[in-house]
C-alpha cells in the first residue's frame, strides 16, 4: 500500500533561542519559538508522516502541555515517529521538503540535514530531499519575524 502525507509548520523567530533545523544547529542571532526545540523542518517532516498514517498531527502524540516534550530535541520526536510508522508496516519512499527562511543561508547546512534524517528515519539519504528558499523581503518570512516549513512524505507498505 502506497500512503501520502503532507505538512506545513510554522514558528516565530526570537532573542536568547538557538536555530536548529533538521536537527542541525546553525549561527543566527535568532532561534526558534517553542515548547521543544522548535525544528520546524523536522516538525512538518514528522506530522506529514503521522498524516500520512492516518493518526492524527503532530500535536496530538506530542502536546505542547506536556512538561516530558519541554526543550526536547525534535530528532528524539522523529525518532517516535518512525517507530510509529514501522509498527504500522510502512518505510519511507520518499520525503521532499522546504524551508521558507530570509536569514541565514541554508544551503551550506542542507546536506546535514539530509543525513540526519535519513539515519532517523532509516532509508537513503537520496529518499530525503531539502529545499530552501526566501520570502524576498515580504510576509513575516521576509521580514525575519519566522520561518516556515512544509513537508510532503510518500510511504512504502514494507512488502513493495
Amino acid at each position: 500500500m502506497i500512503r501520502i502525507g503532507q505538512s506545513i509548520d510554522i514558528h516565530q523567530l526570537v532573542e536568547g533561542r538557538k536555530l536548529i533545523l533538521g536537527g542541525v544547529e546553525i549561527d543566527h542571532e535568532k532561534g526558534l519559538k517553542g515548547h521543544s526545540d522548535a525544528d520546524v523542518l523536522l516538525h512538518a517532516i514528522a506530522e506529514s508522516i503521522i498524516g500520512a498514517l492516518g493518526l492524527g498531527d503532530i500535536g496530538k502524540h506530542f502536546p505542547d502541555t506536556d512538561p516530558q516534550y519541554k526543550g526536547i530535541s525534535s530528532m528524539i520526536l522523529l525518532e517516535h515517529v518512525f517507530r510509529l510508522m514501522d509498527h504500522e508496516g510502512y518505510k519511507i519512499g520518499n520525503i521532499d521538503s522546504i524551508i521558507l527562511a530570509e536569514a541565514p543561508k541554508m544551503a551550506p547546512h542542507i546536506n546535514a540535514m539530509r543525513e540526519n534524517i535519513a539515519r532517523v528515519l532509516h532509508t537513503d539519504i537520496s529518499n530525503i530531499n531539502v529545499k530552501a528558499t526566501r520570502g524576498e523581503k515580504m510576509g513575516f518570512v521576509g521580514r525575519k519575524e519566522g520561518i516556515m516549513s512544509q513537508a510532503v512524505c510518500l510511504l512504502l507498505g514494507k512488502d513493495q
